[in-house]
């Protein structure tokens, strides 16, 4: 199978008012992203705005159509199965209302380029500062202690463990059985980031400004959050595969 180079992974769930900007900026970032859109079955028809702007970009934007929406870890799931099945070198996970800065996959794609890390991370925590906007103080203090709370149990030397800015190298992703990939939610970064660094993937953190988005529905709720919780119990007292 011929090699890729660069996969960008959105996964979208009513998303039109951000994906056909965040497709154009990619595009023009002048480095060879290719972008797989995972949809889960968009009320708001953004899977036929993703059909209709694959004419502009052909061979580099495609579309993954599920049938309902199960969770960010599904979707990721079916992305990364996609992406390995493509022959892509590099896979990156990032959000499609803008709260990840583009331009940073240039950094997240040299750091693994360069053999810096396995894992690359756009990092909203890093030498003491959060660089965060938009959040109100509740949310910010829950993310900010939320990570510390796992490195606490985990053990894991990352500032940033629910960060979902996120690069890899194809052979981290080769490592993993998706079978026993067991949550959906904010969990499914951490296991993530766990499992891989006990597998003995280097992971570096590249810093970031994280900004809320400004068009369209946050996805977050309670159940993220408590899955998040009790999540991080459970992985540090299983066994990792």
């Amino acid at each position: 199978m011929k090699s890729q180079v660069a996969l960008v992974i959105i996964p979208t769930y009513n998303e039109k008012e951000n994906i056909i900007g965040i497709i154009d900026r990619i595009f023009q970032l002048g480095r060879p992203f290719n972008i797989l859109v995972v949809d889960d079955n968009s009320p708001d028809g953004t899977a036929k705005i993703v059909e209709n702007l694959k004419e502009t970009y052909p061979q580099r934007l495609f579309l993954l159509n599920r049938t309902e929406k199960e969770g960010l870890g599904k979707a990721y799931i079916d992305g990364f199965k996609w992406a390995l099945q493509s022959g892509y070198d590099y896979i990156f996970e990032m959000d499609a209302d803008f709260s990840h800065p583009p331009e940073k996959l240039i950094d997240l794609l040299e750091t693994l380029e360069q053999d810096e890390a396995d894992i690359s991370i756009g990092s909203r925590y890093m030498k003491g500062r959060i660089n965060v906007v938009n959040w109100d103080l509740k949310r910010i203090l829950l993310s900010y202690f939320a990570s510390i709370y796992v490195r606490l149990i985990t053990g894991m030397p990352i500032k940033d463990t629910t960060a979902g800015f996120v690069g890899y190298k194809k052979e981290v992703l080769q490592s993993f059985d998706f079978d026993k990939i067991e949550f959906v939610g904010y969990a499914f970064q951490i296991e993530m980031k766990y499992k891989a660094w006990k597998k003995g993937f280097k992971i570096k953190e590249v810093p970031i400004i994280f900004t809320d988005r400004v068009k369209g529905k946050s996805k977050m709720h309670g159940g993220i959050i408590s899955e998040a919780i009790w999540g991080v119990l459970k992985l540090r007292f299983s066994k990792t595969s």
